[in-house]
């Protein structure tokens, strides 16, 4: 973990953990395209990264004297700063007085930043030789985009009201009500787009886009994209007119209206935990908490009491479930299983185990599996795996997927190309179709189902053809199977497509 409330592991994958304290982790890219870079040898700055990885992150962090005022923080951990001459370093573990920058946003809409050193008083441009900080007025090379960094699936939450965000009911608006971020209405994919200023679509879960009218379109429009801002910490989301996204009316419609930035114009991002629902292979029925405390496989159809929230113990290496009524699973002491837990103890950590057949079994806190009984009730008594001890897993509020590897994100080849690769700086986003005992399908932007083929994956099917299964490995990541039973690996040069491996050596997705 940094200091930025994100963890960042060996391949720079940046996990969200705390947005409200105020420290983002950013690209900066220039005005020809490229992002500002620490090299990791001699401090070397620059601005010629062609894309967002390890040596293109920065940490914002806020500064206490001023709304707009920051510091900068390579993946080094040293800090941005000008010295008395006017040269730009990146050598220093301590902030200083010549390490704060403060923000100004373009009065174009572009939404593009100029830094200004708050010591010399000149802005921060970037070459793809070295950074200056010379200018007395931003010019091309001293504006930049601003990449987010975070994973894009987020949920939104409003400063001022205290609510989330989520789908209306009637799937045409986004309202901010929600006491909790329940289901896959409260998910939204912050998408980046590189070739319109560094501007940002809101994208719902039933795949439209926020119109800054408050309405939902099916494609993205000028009217979809907003420039982020930084305030306190907090983000603010600007339309092309100049006017912000807030909570509007009794129904709290998100939507552009004011001119100025108030606390109901600010957001906090957060990380979108995993919710999932479980089929028992003995009878076919959904875990539910429906009828009361007992958990228990009776259910025909999804719905709250169907869905359960997975919480990842780093400590333990064991997951707790918890429901919509704010309790978590727990071993009752004659081996039941019942939604009494409010705190994590360890009769309220399960094991998962996946298995070749796309199911999951899961292991108790007394070593025995959770087995179904013909009442469907869930008892940890059995020794071996059976089909009783069989459960299949949906991840529910993944209506859509972005993936990421260590390359890269999964998109497409070329534009124009069916193919898929893993090693794209701009993420496509991927539809996920539901189908029996467990298989998903996935399905483009195209309108083309994913088909297997010898030379990878392409989205070129008119029909569900492939099948996968989600596995559940970390909180932020998944491995995909196929039906036949191997795995979706990322190999040399982007190359996208099935392998013979194990769990031990199958590529981890985030996701």
């Amino acid at each position: 973990m940094n200091g930025s409330g994100y963890e960042i592991n060996t391949n720079g994958d940046i996990l969200l953990q705390n947005q409200q304290k105020g420290w983002w982790t950013i690209g900066l890219i220039n005005g020809q395209y490229k992002y500002m870079t620490a090299e990791t040898f001699g401090y070397k700055l620059n601005a010629n990264g062609a894309s967002l990885k390890k040596k293109q992150l920065w940490t914002l962090e806020p500064s206490t004297t001023g709304d707009s005022i920051i510091y900068l923080k390579s993946h080094l951990g040293r800090y941005l700063s000008v010295d008395t001459f006017g040269n730009v370093l990146c050598e220093s573990e301590e902030r200083d007085a010549g390490s704060r920058f403060q923000i100004s946003i373009t009065d174009d809409n572009s939404g593009r930043w100029a830094l200004k050193n708050e010591q010399r008083g000149y802005f921060l441009g970037g070459t793809p030789e070295k950074l200056t900080c010379t200018a007395k007025a931003p010019g091309k090379s001293e504006l930049w985009s601003v990449h987010l960094a975070a994973r894009p699936q987020v949920n939104l939450r409003s400063v001022g009201r205290k609510r989330f965000a989520h789908l209306s009911d009637t799937q045409d608006e986004i309202h901010v009500d929600a006491n909790i971020p329940w289901g896959e209405d409260t998910l939204f994919t912050l998408e980046f787009r590189a070739d319109e200023d560094g501007r940002y679509a809101l994208h719902t879960c039933n795949n439209k886009y926020l119109n800054s009218n408050g309405k939902l379109e099916n494609k993205c429009t000028d009217d979809c994209l907003f420039s982020a801002e930084y305030h306190s910490g907090h983000l603010a989301l600007r339309d092309r007119h100049g006017l912000y996204l807030s909570p509007i009316g009794s129904k709290a419609v998100l939507k552009s209206r004011s001119q100025t930035v108030t606390r109901d114009e600010l957001f906090s991002l957060e990380d979108s935990l995993p919710q999932a629902s479980f089929i028992a292979a003995l009878n076919s029925k959904y875990v539910s908490v429906k009828q009361g405390v007992d958990v228990t496989a009776n259910q025909d159809e999804i719905g709250e009491n169907e869905t359960f929230q997975l919480e990842f113990d780093w400590s333990a290496l064991r997951w707790a479930l918890r429901t919509t009524q704010d309790r978590y699973w727990c071993l009752s002491t004659g081996g039941g299983i019942q939604a009494t837990g409010n705190r994590r103890s360890a009769d309220a950590l399960f094991e998962l185990e996946w298995h070749g057949d796309g199911s999951v079994s899961f292991r108790a806190n007394n070593g025995k599996l959770l087995a179904t009984k013909r009442s469907g009730h869930l008892f940890a008594t059995a020794e071996a795996i059976e089909e009783t001890t069989k459960f299949y897993f949906y991840l529910i509020n993944r209506p859509i997927l972005v993936l990421k590897c260590e390359q890269g994100f999964v998109g497409y080849r070329a534009p124009g190309s069916n193919k898929l690769e893993c090693n794209k700086a701009i993420y496509e986003t991927i539809l996920v179709e539901r189908a029996q005992k467990g298989i998903v399908h996935f399905k483009g932007q195209n309108g083309k189902y994913w088909r297997v083929d010898g030379e990878g994956i392409a989205a070129d099917s008119d029909v569900p053809c492939d099948g996968f299964f989600i596995e559940l490995r970390e909180p932020t990541r998944i491995c995909l199977r196929s039906s036949d039973g191997r795995y979706l690996g990322a190999t040399k040069n982007g190359t996208f497509k099935l392998v013979d491996t194990g769990y031990d050596t199958a590529t981890q997705w985030e996701y």
